[in-house]
């Protein structure tokens, strides 16, 4: 029998899972865990704001472009997603072909996870109803050995393969011509859907009490665990983007079967086996020897993460060493201001430290060297800082380092909350801090948000971790509450109700009251790591950031966070960043958009001087209300450059001041294309 989890001790079980998105109630090094999905609710202001435009537009809108066919072509000329079709097709339920990238299966189960973390909240039965359509059809095109992959179930029904009668496992076999094959390539991206069906699966279940995706994801763990026994080799090859390490991981905690620890276990050990391994794939060396942030980000952040799930259930020493050495890489050289990882389009590893050329790689979405963080070419797909945000909530949930919570309030507000448009319908797949009319190249990937995108992972994995970041807000430990991020919120179990009153991110005051606290001992506050100057009362009475009373009803407790514009540099090894400044009030970073300057100058016209005065102001921009900085920079440059011109003689300033607003980082590009920079040149 197992024993009794946290969630009990404050009263959550009555709720319909006394678990949390990830369920650490009964890991070895567990410091605390979530508090169950749906007793954390936005109640106004901010965050309040964003969960209705996500729950109301965003997961309708993404459902419109899954539900569009591959035969419907926009007016730019772009199909339809096919998302849904695929699994339509898959099941048997209409004919057809797969149309779209592999790893679209995974996608799809993502924003189902996202429907399922506002159900949790709102009860919303249409969404249920949307929930039960989607899971039937995976239910019917998932083998009968837990494989699913629509590619592959599409050919195996197209060359009369009948994967779905008795019990059989199919692993590469050759199906006809123009036909796909189970794990025929890694970049077919099996394992990725496969780990996300298992998420997917538990969070449902754990936000509506239906066991069907669950049984499909539960399935797909069983399907994974006789691959790994049977086949470890094969497997060791198909593991990018591993989302599958958590998968296996929190199926073990949702179940208790230890064979899925086994799984998480086995699934980290075969990485080791890989022979002729690359960096873009972290396993180049054995991960027990990695101690920086190396190759493709999103996959190094999903890795990270599913090994931080390993240590909380193990307590491997070693494995601790390897995750604190890698996080404190990324933060202290390669993250950028504003949460971005992964600042390279494509690089090269190791970079200028070997002479032995053959055993140079390229990488593809690269972590690059220390200090290497290009703006306008920055890369920073949105699924790494989500990677980033899962490692650190992992890592703090282990530690309880409040280190952690500073980049998950990071992650959130700045770099994964500008990957979609105000509106909710509209997405990055990359972030870059800088677009100007005169960048000579036209990147990969656009710098303006879109509908759809081909690689479409990055959209749905932003609206399912917004649609969370309530669960993020508070933790426990036996009887000891862990204040996390602040937001207007109402938290309330059978014995815990605690009531959140403030304005923040816009405003440092936050007010706690306390409505029933039957066995609340004690109270710990984060203080963000931008805060210098703050007080916290207690009924009127000063007092610390870790709390210990006996807790009653009408107790309150008043938070005053200093919060005022701030003027950051970088450090001078980040070349790109040299001689310039980025503004941060409290947890938001800020940006200048073209639109924002006085007398049509270019961004390239205007900089900071040191002794600017920035003032708060509101302003709602497509019927969100922000808080903006309006300010006089100065004209240091009033003669264009053409792109035929790479050197010439400096000219004579004015210094002329002209007014400028800056916005919100994540609001920039919701107005047009238009130039924008995160970072400005500092006159000093």
């Amino acid at each position: 029998m197992r024993k009794l989890g946290i969630a009990v001790l404050l009263g959550c079980a009555n709720m319909i899972s006394a678990q949390g998105l990830t369920d650490m109630s009964h890991s070895k090094e567990a410091k605390m865990h979530n508090l169950p999905m749906g007793t954390t609710q936005w109640t106004g202001g901010f965050w309040a704001d964003r969960f209705k435009m996500l729950s109301t537009t965003g997961i309708w809108s993404m459902w419109d472009t899954w539900n569009t066919p591959w035969e419907v072509v926009d007016a730019e000329g772009k199909h339809g997603s096919h998302g849904f079709r695929n699994f339509e097709v898959a099941a048997g339920t209409v004919e057809g072909k797969h149309h779209g990238p592999p790893f679209h299966d995974g996608d799809m189960y993502k924003w189902l996870e996202a429907c399922a973390s506002v159900y949790a909240i709102t009860k919303d039965a249409k969404i249920d109803a949307l929930m039960d359509k989607f899971i039937e059809q995976v239910a019917l095109a998932q083998r009968n050995d837990g494989y699913i992959h629509t590619p592959v179930v599409i050919s195996e029904r197209l060359a009369g393969i009948d994967s779905h009668a008795g019990d059989n496992t199919v692993i590469g076999i050759e199906i006809g011509k123009d036909q796909k094959k189970a794990f025929a390539s890694r970049l077919n991206f099996e394992t990725y859907n496969l780990g996300h069906l298992m998420t997917a699966g538990i969070i449902h279940k754990r936000a509506t009490g239906k066991t069907t995706l669950f049984n499909c994801g539960k399935k797909a763990a069983d399907f994974l665990y006789n691959f790994l026994k049977n086949d470890a080799a094969e497997l060791s090859r198909n593991a990018i983007c591993p989302s599958h390490y958590m998968g296996a991981a929190e199926m073990y905690r949702e179940t208790g079967d230890k064979k899925y620890l086994e799984l998480a276990k086995g699934l980290i050990a075969i990485r080791d086996s890989v022979k002729n391994g690359e960096d873009h794939n972290q396993d180049r060396i054995p991960f027990r020897e990695q101690y920086e942030a190396m190759g493709h980000a999103v996959r190094a952040n999903y890795l990270y993460a599913g090994v931080a799930d390993l240590y909380a259930e193990t307590g491997e020493t070693q494995l601790m060493k390897n995750l604190e050495a890698i996080w404190d890489d990324i933060v202290d050289h390669k993250i950028y201001i504003m949460g971005g990882c992964g600042a390279l389009y494509d690089g090269v590893s190791p970079d200028g430290t070997t002479y032995n050329q053959p055993y140079i790689q390229q990488i593809h979405q690269a972590y690059g060297r220390q200090f290497q963080l290009p703006q306008e070419a920055a890369h920073n797909e949105i699924c790494a800082q989500i990677g980033m945000m899962l490692f650190s909530w992992r890592l703090f949930q282990t530690t309880a380092n409040p280190k952690f919570i500073d980049n998950i309030e990071n992650e959130l507000y700045n770099g994964i909350l500008s990957g979609i448009s105000l509106d909710g319908k509209d997405f990055f797949y990359t972030e870059a801090l800088r677009r100007t009319k005169e960048f000579p190249y036209v990147m990969r990937w656009p710098k303006h948000r879109q509908r759809y995108i081909s690689c479409f992972c990055c959209p749905p994995n932003t609206l399912r971790t917004l649609c969370q970041a309530q669960e993020y807000a508070y933790a426990v430990n036996g009887n000891t509450l862990y204040v996390n991020l602040y937001g207007q919120n109402q938290l309330k179990t059978k014995d815990l109700e605690i009531e959140q009153t403030t304005d923040y991110p816009w405003d440092g005051h936050i007010k706690l009251t306390i409505k029933k606290a039957k066995n609340l001992s004690t109270i710990k506050l984060h203080k963000p790591n931008w805060v210098e100057q703050y007080t916290v009362h207690v009924n009127g009475e000063p007092t610390t950031l870790e709390i210990a009373r006996k807790w009653k009803a009408g107790d309150t407790i008043e938070i005053h966070f200093e919060m005022r514009p701030r003027l950051i540099e970088a450090n001078p090894l980040v070349e790109e960043a040299k001689n310039q400044i980025a503004v941060q009030r409290g947890p938001i970073v800020y940006c200048l958009e073209g639109q924002d300057i006085e007398g049509g100058y270019r961004i390239n016209d205007i900089a900071l001087p040191a002794d600017i005065k920035l003032t708060e102001h509101k302003m709602t921009m497509n019927g969100h209300e922000m808080t903006v900085l309006d300010g006089e920079a100065i004209v240091v440059n009033n003669a264009p450059w053409d792109n035929k011109t790479l050197y010439r003689e400096v000219r004579p300033v004015t210094n002329k001041k002209v007014k400028i607003r800056l916005i919100p980082y994540y609001a920039w590009d919701n107005r047009g294309i238009q130039d924008m920079s995160l970072w400005l040149p500092f006159a000093r």
